[in-house]
């Protein structure tokens, strides 16, 4: 165990003896030895957990195989998160932490359960530090579906080398001691997304999801698009003249943002009741020629997406429509754009602040979360717009999974997933479950700044019925 060897000097080979103890009553007695509270690794790591997170305060945690309670009770007080440990060993807790189970129940508390068998709590984050090593074998896969069906992000801490502290019961604790590459793959086969690692001498840390998160779907518009490709299309298109969005004074006119979700079609009538009484109509990435075929002009459209099939999204170009394309979009996008009515606007702040700085005396990013929609609201929230109407934004599928209003054959073919979202059930593409929980982020930031109605969907069951993270439960 990380740490032990400062302990321990030179302390003998631990072989597994042929009458071992079961695993909890093995760690109970571990517990009961003083030498073993010594090393907290959970207490140490908790900084790099909140580093690579970000958690919002009061985002729930479970504390996979907390141990002494220490790295828990670091995380609840200086991350100000809703933390769950979870143990085996009811006896693991230092005695210092046990009362405050009580005092500060609202942000701490215990259960018990083994982490080999499904588990009975669920959260946003898990923080499973010092543990993986120590899971037999047979076990390993299994315990890395619990920690990733209970939990949508998950970050561990896994120790690479044999044990030395066994030898205080006489039995070995390290039973999968394994190098970095080897628990990179075993990630990877659990098809959860990596979004970061690092290895010591030691140690192999990771930072996990179960499914993409916005960071990894675009961290604004980055689809399957490296870094590099994203600064080459900034670095050209930002040079071709067009305009700059700019902040605006708030106004009271009303919008209208138009998805190509599945149940827009159902709100034809009162999209058209709308737009004559002259609230504006946005519409995101090819909602833009669903309206066009539906008699529908837009005021405004706009994208996102790096890819270049995404080019046909913006023909054919119509009169007295403004195209809001952000600078990271494939230059054929802009392709045939008057330059009088399109708009660039920038996504990442941090990767593009020096080609920006080169270009612009000022400029300004536009926050949100990983889909054209949740970029769309804060963009025309700072262009001075807060009365917002919301169509075909669903961000669930629709009858026989259906992924659009239209045919979209790039959506074809992804996974579904059932989701219970504070009792109602809904099917979703894992992109849709991401921009549900980013949406949930993007209204508390917001507050009162925006109205919002929304007509349809998960988005407005969210909206409804007050939904946090961790009513978010994939079924």
């Amino acid at each position: 165990m990380t740490g032990f060897s400062s302990l321990i000097a030179d302390a003998p080979e631990v072989t597994v003896d042929k009458v071992r103890p079961l695993e909890k009553d093995l760690y109970k007695m571990m517990w009961d030895k003083p030498e073993y509270r010594q090393v907290a690794p959970g207490e140490k790591i908790a900084h790099e957990f909140l580093k690579q997170a970000k958690p919002k305060q009061g985002a729930t945690v479970l504390d996979l195989g907390c141990g002494t309670g220490r790295g828990g009770l670091n995380l609840a007080f200086f991350g100000g998160l809703d933390v769950t440990m979870v143990d085996f060993a009811d006896n693991c807790l230092d005695e210092d932490i046990v009362p405050m189970l009580e005092t500060q129940k609202q942000a701490l508390r215990f259960v018990e359960a083994d982490l080999s068998q499904p588990l009975p709590v669920q959260a946003a984050y898990g923080f499973c530090t010092d543990v993986m090593e120590h899971i037999r074998p047979h076990h390993v896969d299994q315990v890395i579906e619990n920690c990733l069906s209970a939990c949508q992000h998950v970050f561990f801490q896994i120790s690479t080398v044999d044990d030395k502290a066994g030898v205080l019961v006489g039995h070995k604790l390290h039973l999968s001691v394994h190098p970095y590459e080897w628990w990179l793959k075993k990630l990877k086969d659990h098809k959860c997304v990596i979004h970061w690692s690092q290895q010591t001498d030691n140690t192999c840390l990771f930072y996990v999801s179960n499914w993409a998160t916005g960071e990894e779907v675009v961290d604004a518009g980055t689809v399957n698009t490296t870094d590099d490709e994203i600064k080459k299309n900034v670095e050209h298109n930002i040079k071709q003249d067009y305009l700059q969005v700019e902040p605006h004074p708030t106004n009271e006119i009303e919008v209208m943002i138009v998805g190509g979700g599945p149940s827009l079609p159902q709100h034809i009538e009162k999209i058209k009741q709308l737009r004559a009484k002259g609230v504006k109509l946005i519409t995101i990435n090819n909602a833009y020629n669903w309206c066009l075929d539906n008699g529908l002009t837009p005021s405004a459209m706009v994208m996102v997406d790096a890819r270049k099939f995404n080019a046909r999204f913006t023909k054919p170009v119509v009169e007295d429509c403004k195209y809001f394309i952000a600078s990271q979009c494939n230059p054929s996008v802009f392709e045939g754009l008057p330059k009088d009515r399109t708009y660039v606007w920038h996504t990442q702040a941090e990767l593009l602040k020096d080609i920006l700085d080169k270009q612009y005396e000022t400029w300004w990013s536009v926050p949100g979360g990983s889909t054209v929609l949740l970029r769309a609201i804060p963009l025309f929230r700072m262009l001075g717009f807060k009365r917002f109407h919301l169509f075909g934004c669903d961000s669930c599928l629709g009858e026989e999974d259906k992924h659009h209003a239209y045919e979209q054959v790039e959506n074809d073919g992804q996974a579904v997933m059932p989701v219970n979202v504070s009792g109602k059930i809904f099917n979703c593409n894992p992109w849709m479950v991401s921009q549900a929980q980013e949406f949930m982020s993007l209204i508390q930031m917001l507050g009162d700044e925006i109205e919002l109605e929304i007509y349809g969907g998960l988005l407005r069951h969210i909206l409804e019925s007050g939904a946090s993270h961790a009513d978010i439960k994939e079924i």
